[in-house]
This record gives C-alpha cells, sequence and structure tokens, in this order.
C-alpha cells in the first residue's frame, strides 16, 4: 500500500471559544485558510487539536465538521490512538470512518510498554483496519519511544502500515529507520523545526504545527526541499526558524493559539490543563507576525 500523505501536512488546531465550546467558524475559516494556503493534507484530531480535552460526541463532530468543510480537496489523517489497544480497535471496527484517507495512530501513554507490547498493539489495530496506519512516535508526550527496530518490523509485516510521523528528535534514529525502511514505507516529520534536515535525509513530509499560521510560508520551504532546491528551503526556513521555539516554549498548543490569536484566525483559548503562553512569549510572537507582516 502506497502512502498518501506526503508533503506539508497540517496537525489542525481546534478553536475555542471565550466560553469554552468549539468555534466551528473559526475552525472553518482556519480549514478554507489551509487549502487557500497550499497544503497537502490536513490531519484531524491530533495532539495540536486538544484531542485529549474533547469529549466523545465533540470528537464525532469535528470530524465531521472538517471533512464537510475539506470537502475532498486534499487527504484526510484521522488521529485515533490512546493507551487501550481494544478501544482503538473497537473506534476503526464500528466508528464512522468515511470519507478519512487514513489513521494516525500515536504509542499508548502513560502505561509504558514494553517494545514488543508496542509491536503487538500497532499490528493489532493495523489488522483491524483496510485504511492506511500512520504510527505516531512522541516519546516526549507519551513516555515511550517506539524504536526504529520496531518500526521497521512493523512497516515489512503490516501491509498498510505505510509511514512513521517522528517527533523524537533523535535523527539517529530517523536516518535507521529511512536508511532500512521497505519499499513504500515513508517517514514524515513531526517536528517543524528538523523538518528540512529530515527531509534532506530522505522524509516525504510533516505533520506542522506552524502551518495551521503560515501554511504557504512553510509549505515554500517543505516542497523546494522535497523538489531538491535546497537553497531556497533554507532561506524560507530562515524566515520561520525564530519562530518554531517560540510555539513550544509554554507547550503545544498554547504558543500557536497565541499566534493564531494575533492573526485573528481564532481566539486565544484552550481548555484546561492547558493555559494560553506567557504575556513575555505572547508578546514575542506578536513581534515575529508583526514583522512577518511589514
Amino acid at each position: 500500500m502506497n502512502n498518501i500523505f506526503k508533503g506539508e501536512g497540517v496537525a489542525l488546531a481546534t478553536p475555542f471559544t471565550e466560553s469554552g465550546s468549539v468555534d466551528y467558524d473559526a475552525l472553518s475559516g482556519l480549514i478554507s485558510s489551509q487549502i487557500a494556503g497550499g497544503v497537502d493534507f490536513v490531519c484531524v484530531l491530533g495532539t495540536t487539536a486538544e484531542t485529549p480535552c474533547l469529549s466523545a460526541a465533540e470528537k464525532q463532530t469535528v470530524k465531521d465538521f472538517v471533512v464537510q468543510e475539506v470537502a475532498g480537496r486534499v487527504p484526510l489523517l484521522l488521529g485515533c490512538g490512546t493507551n487501550c489497544t481494544e478501544t482503538v480497535v473497537d473506534f476503526l471496527r464500528h466508528g464512522d470512518l468515511s470519507d478519512i484517507d487514513g489513521v494516525l495512530v500515536v504509542c499508548p501513554y502513560y502505561n509504558k510498554p514494553t517494545q514488543a507490547g508496542l509491536f503487538a498493539h500497532f499490528k493489532t489495530i493495523a489488522d483491524a483496519t483496510a485504511l492506511p496506519v500512520v504510527l505516531y512516535n512522541v516519546p516526549g508526550r507519551t513516555g515511550v519511544n517506539l524504536e526504529a527496530e520496531t518500526v521497521l518490523k512493523l512497516a515489512m509485516e503490516c501491509e498498510n502500515v505505510v509511514a512513521v510521523k517522528e517527533a523524537s528528535g533523535r535523527l539517529d534514529q530517523a536516518k535507521a529507520i529511512l536508511d532500512r525502511a521497505p519499499k513504500g514505507f515513508e517517514l514524515l516529520s513531526g517536528d517543524d523545526g528538523l523538518t528540512l534536515e529530515l527531509i534532506r535525509r530522505g522524509a516525504t513530509g510533516v505533520i506542522s504545527v506552524v502551518a495551521n499560521a503560515y501554511p504557504a510560508e512553510f509549505g515554500t520551504m517543505v516542497h523546494a526541499a522535497l523538489d531538491g532546491d535546497f537553497d531556497k528551503a533554507e532561506a524560507a526556513n530562515e524566515v520561520l526558524a525564530p519562530l518554531y521555539p517560540l510555539l513550544s516554549v509554554d507547550g503545544n498548543p498554547a504558543g500557536l493559539k497565541s499566534l493564531l490569536d494575533v492573526q485573528g484566525k481564532a481566539g486565544n483559548y484552550l481548555r484546561l490543563p492547558l493555559v494560553p503562553a506567557s504575556e513575555a512569549t505572547y508578546a514575542k510572537i506578536k513581534a515575529f507576525a508583526d514583522a512577518m507582516n511589514a
């Protein structure tokens, strides 16, 4: 099975109103700006969406709304991972996955399985669906690292495991996967700041946070790098490089919500236990955005 999730993907944020409900007007505008900005695919209900703080009903409604708004213009990748294998399998077998092109499945968090447990978890999930599966390795959030050997074993034994979103921050691990990946299996960057270097080493795309705010600008870097024009890619990356750490210093998506607020795309509202970025971080983000508009 070939991977269709290539190029610039966006980890879509979930805007909220001041009262705490999902702001569907802002979400519609955000999706429109992504499509107009040239993103190649959209990831809904991932980390940046504050998915753990959405109810089951809200997840369904947000997913349905994004499907309606995207309207088949780009592929849709749906985040559906939890730390219970049976829960994911039940969703894949009985949930409404119409108009979804693939699923993003994060490593189980909190219960910290072994590599053998991780392999069994992902293989069981892959066997439960005909959809393409993208593995999601983000040990800073889950407490467990999906090691290169486990990724490669899954890639070789599960036909529909088509890619890994690699967000460990370890270039050596990414290289180990890229050097030995079977034909058709690909690596996507899960870290905006490392995307250029990962593409240089063979990655075929990214699931991005900053693309929520600057889809065209970040896409210029991604597409130039994928085309082998690294001079153009480096120049584009240099413009955005000061922003990358600002979006994570107070946690994601706190920095992003600040930026979207500055841009007028969405309010600076998060759900507890997440809180808005500090005033100092907000001021730095605003200064960056103002300079971009100058």
